[in-house]
């Protein structure tokens, strides 16, 4: 155990006292860590200053500054320099490194879990006595990009039949202004029923070369055997889906269908038409789901001609789903779920605003899709029986998706 020897200027901390107690403390701190690296040193070189010894194991070489914040304040401590042995060590910044550590952890978490870098500052200089810049604290959080990277990375070695896929967007800067991009995500039901986040990536926008890049990424980290994908209309993600995964069909979401049928319908029969289309989705065979289509087309194509068309049009692909067995449709007939997700993910992105980047955008917002992964309910949406039930429907999914790309073909 080294001995110390503190050395102090008695009317230097007296003065200090009367007029300024934290700077007191602070030099009486500073003036206590130097005397304890001193003490170090010469413990490691087995010498004091000058002093000849044949069991000295090094000389010191100078010293060197560096600063160190403290809850009671922010001071430079002078570090011992060694030639000619071992460097010197010291468990001062070994402690202050761990608690340093701690803190950025701690602001990633909060960062995280939506609170905005700016309030994550001030908590800082409270704790620390110190204050940390807004962009600091986002380049701390850049720790979590080992994680968010394996998480967004790792191979897909389960089975997912059920795939949905989404995109929601997010303000960010690029070339001093500020733009729009695209978080794609992918939400999958394995063979067990649970669902897992198996893809997320960020985006310039929606086309068909960005869905295909995204869908492409999945197959390639080990994505097959997908019975159905669910999503909105969107034509970029009908074109990857018939490319990258040609033997799986495509169900358009019934709350988005339902919901661009009732926009194009005049006001005063906005009411009746949705409680119409209710009926329509709820039918247990899509045979009876095609009856209630033609009657409501025949009672109000005179006064809602382009919702009728739409109705008509968009009708065949929402219906996909009643090719699964009945026990499971209600879980895949929307895209519900992965909208519910990315309402939290705007939750969360709320107080930040405007990413500073994409880099930003995905470590963040991966960080919370990691997150959910984490802790969300273990409850399956179905079991065993009714998985074989889904593999049971293969051939008739696949000609459902052969019907498809026809139709895109065509059109």
């Amino acid at each position: 155990m080294a001995q110390l020897n503190i050395t102090l200027n008695q009317d230097e901390i007296l003065q200090l006292m009367q007029c300024d107690r934290e700077g007191a403390f602070l030099k009486l701190l500073q003036e206590s860590l130097n005397s304890v690296m001193k003490a170090e040193s010469t413990e490691q070189l087995h010498a004091e200053s000058y002093e000849r010894s044949v069991e000295r194991s090094g000389y010191r070489n100078g010293s060197r500054e560096r600063v160190l914040n403290t809850r009671i304040g922010t001071f430079v401590l002078t570090v011992p320099k060694h030639r000619g042995g071992v460097p010197f060590k010291t468990e001062i910044f070994d402690t202050y490194c761990r608690s340093e550590a701690a803190l950025i952890a701690s602001m990633a978490e909060m960062v995280v879990n939506g609170v905005s870098t700016r309030k994550v500052s001030k908590v800082v200089e409270v704790l620390c006595g110190t204050s940390i810049s807004k962009s600091a604290v986002s380049d701390l959080c850049k720790d979590l990009d080992k994680a968010v990277n394996d998480f967004k990375n790792r191979p897909l070695t389960d089975c997912y039949p059920l795939v949905t896929v989404d995109a929601t967007y997010f303000k960010v800067r690029e070339d001093h202004k500020v733009i729009s991009k695209a978080l794609m995500i992918a939400y999958a039901t394995n063979s067990k029923g649970l669902r897992d986040i198996i893809g997320f990536g960020v985006y310039p926008n929606e086309s068909r070369d960005t869905w295909s890049d995204f869908l492409t990424g999945l197959r390639s980290r080990g994505l097959k055997d997908v019975r159905m994908f669910t999503s909105d209309s969107h034509e970029g993600i009908k074109y990857a889906i018939a490319h990258i995964f040609p033997d799986t069909p495509w169900q358009r979401c019934q709350f988005h269908f339902r919901r661009n049928i009732i926009d194009k319908t005049p006001k005063k029969y906005q009411e009746g038409i949705a409680s119409e289309l209710n009926e329509m989705f709820a039918c247990d065979t899509v045979e009876n789901a095609r009856k209630k289509r033609d009657s409501i087309i025949s009672e109000y194509n005179d006064v809602a001609e382009s919702a009728m068309s739409c109705l008509d049009e968009g009708f065949e692909d929402s219906m996909t789903v009643m090719t699964l067995p009945k026990e499971v449709r209600k879980y895949f007939r929307t895209s519900n779920h992965i909208e519910r997700l990315n309402r939290e993910l705007k939750r969360r992105s709320g107080v930040i605003g405007i990413f500073p980047d994409a880099g930003s955008l995905l470590r963040l917002m991966g960080s919370v899709l990691l997150e959910r992964n984490d802790t969300q309910s273990s409850r399956p949406v179905f079991y065993g029986p009714a998985y074989q039930k889904v593999e049971a429907s293969v051939e008739k999914l696949r000609l459902k998706a052969k019907e498809q790309q026809q139709m895109l073909l065509a059109s």
